[in-house]
């Protein structure tokens, strides 16, 4: 995986490049999300809905994966009771009339990598709206503290107090090193790429790089609340999580965040598109 200052450098022309690379392939897992979720019926498992994810991307030419598709169901969306990763991996749960789901996937396609969380629920579910509607704030608060160059540390434990004062729990707390985003970058393209635990070799490697990289330089490719991330927003683009929880029901967005270090806070941070499922679920309320 290339690394993070690679991405964002260079001239304007390749910038734009590179994200309509990244632009593209995580539309394309937004596409998967909602076709799948649009199949999803009472006694379809976990493991079932993440193999559907995964067919219907390799049907459209993805070979290689930052981490292949994981899909969560009922309270599991709100990580009830994780203890240990391999409890992040599908099982037989099946869904139910009612329940949410959750839909992630991390495909790379053409060299060029996403990582998506989908939210959705099988029929009406009043919590679960809510859940959704109130992540937009985050979004909002993620983006302007990341231009103001804040502590990644520090816009995480605003996240944090954001979701109390709504009454909801911070369940990306639940990830590995309770982290709320990771670096993705280009990976080298390849017909094939093996995968550990559920996770490309190839990104791996590029992480780890990144993560000895930036030890040495005093920057993290995770996000979290702990002392590594006590740094300001390393330019890159960053698959950025906020993962909220209420009495068993769990909602998130995951969408890639561009971080330059242009002057111009505009260009210094913005989401690399607007136009996902979520986004524009937001604006429709809003125009409702």
């Amino acid at each position: 995986m290339t690394s993070a200052i690679t991405e964002v450098s260079g001239s304007r022309d390749e910038l734009a490049r590179r994200l309509r690379g990244f632009r593209h392939v995580q539309r394309l897992a937004y596409e998967c999300a909602e076709a799948v979720a649009a199949q999803l019926r009472p006694g379809v498992t976990e493991r079932e809905a993440a193999r559907m994810q995964r067919v219907w991307l390799r049907e459209r030419g993805v070979r290689d994966w930052f981490h292949l598709p994981f899909a969560w169901f009922g309270d599991r969306t709100a990580f009830t009771g994780f203890r240990i990763p391999l409890q992040f991996f599908p099982t037989n749960r099946r869904l139910e009339a009612g329940m949410p789901f959750i839909l992630d996937m991390a495909p790379v396609h053409q060299g060029f990598t996403a990582d998506i969380g989908y939210s959705g629920c099988l029929g009406p579910h009043p919590v679960h709206d809510r859940l959704l509607a109130d992540l937009e704030a985050h979004r909002t608060l993620i983006l302007d503290q990341v231009r103001e160059r804040r502590t990644l540390r520090e816009i995480y434990q605003n996240v944090e107090r954001l979701m109390a004062r709504q009454g909801y729990t911070n369940r990306h707390r639940a990830y590995p090193f309770g982290v709320i985003a990771h670096k993705v970058g280009r990976v080298r393209e390849r017909s094939w790429s093996p995968q550990v635990f559920g996770f490309g070799t190839q990104s791996l490697k590029g992480l780890a790089g990144d993560a000895l990289h930036g030890h040495r330089d005093g920057w993290s490719p995770l996000w979290s609340p702990y002392t590594f991330s006590d740094h300001p927003p390393q330019p890159g683009l960053w698959a950025v999580e906020p993962h909220l929880g209420f009495r068993g029901t769990g909602a998130k967005f995951e969408e890639i965040l561009v971080v330059t270090d242009s002057r111009d806070p505009e260009q210094s941070a913005f989401w690399l598109d607007d136009d996902l499922p979520h986004v524009r679920r937001w604006a429709e309320e809003k125009a409702a």
